[in-house]
């Protein structure tokens, strides 16, 4: 395994026991204490995923994730959030986090998490892309290789976990697809989480694709999951 990762935690032994459960795992690790300390390791050096804590001195971890999604939507970021945090969640899924996990946590998860994140991360790496081919649904059209999303002339911007969503749902039209399926697909098969984040994403590329669009293309199958197609 490897990796460089950016643990972004004030609780000195929660930091300590990560950073050695990661590095025996292969990574890289970086650590920060506060808020500011993290955003100028983040821009001093390369990271290629942070496990960021919302509750944070000097800098919250949210005002953190907002500094960074302006101008960086590829740095994978998992969130550290308290159990009863679910508006800390939302806020932070809402500005581009990748994911949550809440505390106390099993390493065992965290990893599973990590692994996902960063496997997502590496197909989509910048020096990697290359055009291809459009993927497309009514006027809808997606391209891999440039990472374009485009409605009815219109652009879309995309988190890297909608745009994987709307790449699997796209790939699959007009499938009815369960939840473990999309899971499996778009977050890996060693995600243990709730499998309600699927209808949080769905909701989340929902809103953005439809909005404005002459039909709706994603839709609900009562009791399955989600399909994509063309007409109701």
């Amino acid at each position: 395994m490897s990796g460089k990762i950016l643990i972004v935690e004030d609780e000195a032994k929660i930091s300590r026991l990560l950073e050695i459960e990661l590095e025996s795992e292969g990574y890289q690790v970086t650590k920060a204490d506060n808020g500011l300390d993290a955003l100028e390791a983040y821009r001093s050096q390369e990271v290629d995923l942070i496990l960021l804590d919302v509750m944070l001195p000097g800098m919250s971890g949210i005002e953190l994730l907002r500094r960074i999604r302006a101008h960086d939507s590829h740095t994978a970021v998992l969130l550290l959030t308290a159990k009863s945090s679910v508006e800390d969640k939302v806020s932070g899924l809402d500005l581009g986090a990748n994911d949550y996990i809440t505390k106390p946590f099993q390493i065992e998860e965290l990893l599973a998490r990590i692994r996902a994140a960063l496997r997502l991360q590496g197909k989509t790496h910048p020096e990697e892309e290359a055009a291809g081919e459009w993927l497309t649904a009514a006027d809808l059209k997606l391209n891999e290789g440039t990472r374009e999303v485009i409605r009815d002339g219109r652009r879309i911007d995309l988190t890297p976990r909608e745009f994987d969503l709307l790449v699997y749902l796209l790939k699959n039209k007009r499938q009815v697809l369960n939840r473990e399926q999309i899971l499996a697909a778009v977050w890996g098969y060693d995600y243990y989480g709730d499998t309600n984040v699927v209808d949080v994403y769905i909701r989340y590329v929902r809103k953005k694709i439809d909005h404005g669009g002459t039909q709706e293309l994603i839709h609900t199958v009562r009791g399955v999951g989600y399909v994509l197609k063309e007409t109701p």
